[in-house]
């Protein structure tokens, strides 16, 4: 049975991920890329679906992990009766996709145990293994072959690849596993010590870049080093989670492969990057994002794939149980077919605050919005599946509309070159005005008092704090106040937010999930705009409180149980640690920025 979601450490190499859980199971990886076919897949099932468990065969009396200063290289200490040793996990930045696991001794002996389980394709198919010598085998299945190379003496077990040692204070054992094509040649050694130090230097200026954040910079910085763990770095996109199909209801349908990239992370992704200074990290995901949507504005797509991908058909996996029998799991995504409005609003809020934020303009941003503002003109007033991606049929969602809004707000902010292009302004402007006037009529309770999930629905809905965070209303406009009260009454469960109410059925799914934590960030941007200042540092330290030894954040909290759900680690979740952190740290803060619009 896999551990806790919040018992997983990530190792990346800014080309994919791996999960690691505190008794040294190495329960999940992805090779090549973050959205390649899982060679470790126990999170999602058992360890028959691959895993790479390294840790004392006795009794743990006391486990801590860290990771190295300013890096996502894993020390784990284990102590047993016996002794203690510690597991130092990382994986190096550098072209080959590789795993390093070193155990070194630190006092008595420590009887320690490996058990490979190499698996390909989800955790399906069992590699044809051969040994090379006492310390190297390979592992082949179609286009895939890995490589184990160990100090240690290795030996075969019912399609298992296992070892028992000791290591006493002083004594060190090195295990390498290396991804390759399986036709090609096979590739050499790796230096594990060169390595580690390669990859330490990397990781320390990378973060050593960030500026000082108050007594948050070392959440900041963790959570700046998870953003550049999921970065893929040949294309600069960023993938939304490193998982799929982990849970946002444990035993439930609601498990959605993330390991794409979004349109609508790009602008709190470039405001996380560029406030705090890393302008060539936000140049990298706009020229991701400039790539993506390229083309016909007609079939621009809510995601992509991390190279701009455009197919991601979504099927499921039978063979695999689930996260505690969370089913289906799911691979691809089916919501990057969606029609949801809120995108277009989300892309020319980038590009407005990019601009606004010190990047020059890209060469094909004017060119991009003469061809995409039309056809929104054309489709805003259309039903679409909203934020959210509902799979119960599009409906007129209020956020989707002030997204449409902001969408011409900035377009018009950014129309000041030729007199064609001020005119042009002019009239993205007016369509601006008629988009608010509609939304200020249709997208209100009967008695007009706050603003409700769709036109004549009575739900509510997280998502209508973005219209304070856009500049759609100021935010001390009554009947955005009123919309406050409405969320905090209606969603707020044990001091965070749900994103809806789950049980009204407005998404098409079976209900039930847990608090949505960038919903509670931006609970906590609000209140910062409102100048709440103790209830915004409260709600901060209370949800940076949730991240787990190793400072990461899921998707979700269950805050009844204290477990969290959902995709692991979440980028939306630590984008949110960084822009809230800067709210609160700065006196020119980037919400206020952000409200003021185009």
């Amino acid at each position: 049975m896999p551990a806790l979601i919040e018992d997983y450490a990530l190792l990346g190499n800014c080309r994919s991920a791996a999960l690691v859980s505190r008794d040294g199971s190495l329960d999940w990886l992805c090779l090549p890329r973050f959205d390649a076919p899982a060679v470790f897949a126990a999170l999602l099932g058992n360890e028959e679906n691959g895993r790479w468990r390294l840790a004392p065969s006795d009794p743990l009396e006391q486990v801590q992990r860290e990771y190295l200063d300013d890096s996502l290289v894993l020390r784990t200490t284990y102590v047993t009766a016996q002794g203690r040793a510690q597991v130092t996990d990382w994986m190096p930045l550098d072209e080959a996709n590789a795993v390093v696991r070193v155990v070194e001794g630190l006092a008595g002996e420590t009887c320690f145990e490996m058990d490979l389980v190499m698996r390909f394709d989800y955790g399906r198919s069992v590699p044809w293994v051969e040994k090379h010598d006492p310390l190297t085998l390979t592992a082949v299945a179609g286009p895939d072959r890995l490589i184990l190379r160990s100090s240690v003496a290795t030996h075969a077990q019912d399609h298992h690849t296992v070892s028992r040692f000791r290591v006493a204070a002083g004594e060190r054992q090195v295990f390498v596993l290396l991804h390759q094509a399986s036709h090609l040649t096979q590739l050499p050694g790796l230096d594990a010590d060169q390595a580690l130090q390669h990859t330490l230097e990397q990781w320390r200026a990378f973060a050593g870049r960030c500026p000082d954040v108050g007594d948050w910079t070392p959440q900041v910085k963790r959570s700046l080093i998870a953003l550049k763990a999921m970065t893929y770095a040949p294309t600069g996109g960023i993938v939304a989670a490193v998982t799929t199909s982990l849970p946002e209801h444990l035993g439930g349908e609601r498990n959605w492969d993330y390991r794409y990239c979004w349109l609508r992370d790009a602008t709190m992704t470039l405001l996380a990057f560029m406030n705090l200074g890393y302008f060539e990290e936000a140049a990298a995901w706009r020229e991701w994002l400039m790539r993506s949507v390229a083309g016909n504005p007609e079939q621009m797509q809510i995601m992509y794939g991390l190279a701009g991908e455009r197919q991601l058909p979504e099927r499921t996996l039978p063979w695999l149980a689930g996260y505690e029998g969370s089913q289906p799991v799911r691979v691809g995504n089916a919501a990057a077919q969606q029609h949801q409005l809120d995108i277009y609003g989300e892309v020319a809020d980038a590009m407005s605050q990019a601009i606004r934020g010190g990047l020059p303009r890209h060469p094909r941003s004017a060119a991009l919005s003469r061809l995409i503002m039309p056809y929104l003109e054309r489709i805003w007033r259309e039903p679409d599946e909203g934020i959210w991606e509902v799979r119960g049929g599009c409906q007129h969602f209020v956020h989707s509309k002030v997204m449409a809004w902001v969408a011409f707000d900035r377009a018009a902010g950014l129309a000041d070159g030729t007199e064609e292009d001020r005119e042009r302004g002019r009239h993205y402007r007016e369509v601006a005005t008629r988009i608010h006037r509609e939304v200020c009529e249709k997208g209100l309770d009967p008695e007009g008092r706050y603003f409700v999930q769709a036109y004549g629905s009575a739900e509510m809905d997280a998502s209508l704090l973005q219209i304070a965070l856009t500049g759609f209303l100021p935010a001390d406009d009554p009947r955005f106040l009123r919309t406050l009260e409405q969320i905090e009454k209606r969603l707020l469960r044990h001091g965070l937010l749900l994103r809806y109410d789950t049980d009204s059925g407005c998404d098409g799914l079976e209900p039930g999930e847990g608090t949505f934590l960038v919903c509670s960030f931006w609970l906590a941007d609000v209140y910062v705009l409102l100048g709440r200042q103790d209830e915004a540092r409260g709600l901060y330290e209370r949800l940076t409180g949730l991240c787990n030894d190793v400072g990461l954040l899921a998707e979700q909290y269950e805050p009844v149980s204290g477990r969290m759900l959902g995709n692991f680690p979440q980028a939306f979740s630590h984008i949110g640690i960084i822009n809230t952190a800067l709210n609160l740290h700065r006196a020119q803060c980037p919400v206020r920025d952000r409200a003021r619009g185009g």
